[in-house]
């Protein structure tokens, strides 16, 4: 049985199926790279999988459990699935290390000694200790976004979701914030990227999958997709990607 897996997956959103029927298997330790046009649901699946969005048909499972549908206990699931959005999302009136404090504090019910202690170390990690009194404000985006992803790996999630957390950034930005991501997945965390970033998909993925209307149009890994797709929408799609300078 394969650490996630998505069976049929549907989202409803009024008249407007945004999600028609994904299947997805992942694997612990994959690095999974959605790409496709906006409006493709990308981010729709993300949330979908972290229990932000209900789903409206279908299932997920994560380590044989099932995280979908009426009784799932979110707080669980979202102690195993981390996410980071595009906007942040940070708490204005805290500091950075009380940010990075307030999940593993209330969530995991560890003291304030062993939060700050891990706090401030991922902060060391990720070139930020001198940051650690600071407020969201007094950062650059970069800065901001790096506090994003150490305060979801705070809480030790088994897999980690990215939605497009380079969109809202600098282009002199985002090499700080990827540098990041880069890392975790060599250390090993299951990822999900939603990403505009193709470069940065093809060099980190171990799959790509290619969302098309929200279809699963093609799925392999990065040397196939972006090298050799076999459907025509992807090779358009990657067509126009390459033509904009950006593969």
């Amino acid at each position: 049985m394969a650490f996630i897996e998505i069976k049929d997956l549907k989202k409803i959103y009024g008249n407007h199926e945004v999600l028609k029927g994904i299947d997805l298997e992942v694997e612990r330790h994959q690095v999974v790279s959605l790409i496709g046009a906006s409006g493709s649901g990308k981010s729709t699946l993300l949330r979908c999988l972290n229990a932000l969005e209900t789903i409206n048909g279908g299932q997920i499972s994560i380590d044989g459990d099932v995280v979908s549908g009426p009784g799932v206990d979110q707080n669980r699931l979202r102690r195993k699935v981390g996410m980071v959005f595009q906007s942040f999302n940070l708490f204005p009136h805290l500091s950075v290390e009380e940010n990075i404090m307030a999940g593993p504090m209330r969530l995991l019910g560890e003291s304030r000694e062993a939060a700050r202690d891990q706090a401030r170390a991922l902060l060391d990690r990720v070139q930020l200790g001198h940051r650690a009194a600071y407020y969201p404000d007094q950062l650059s985006g970069g800065q901001q976004q790096r506090v994003a992803i150490v305060r979801a790996i705070a809480m030790r999630p088994e897999a980690l979701l990215l939605d497009e957390i380079t969109s809202a950034l600098d282009p002199e930005l985002v090499a700080e914030v990827l540098n990041i991501v880069r890392d975790l997945a060599q250390d090993g965390m299951t990822m999900f990227l939603a990403t505009h970033e193709m470069q940065f998909a093809r060099e980190v993925s171990d799959m790509v999958v290619f969302l098309e209307q929200g279809r699963l149009l093609e799925k392999g890994p990065p040397e196939q997709i972006f090298g050799n797709p076999t459907e025509p929408r992807t090779r358009q799609f990657l067509k126009q990607i390459i033509e904009a300078g950006r593969l």
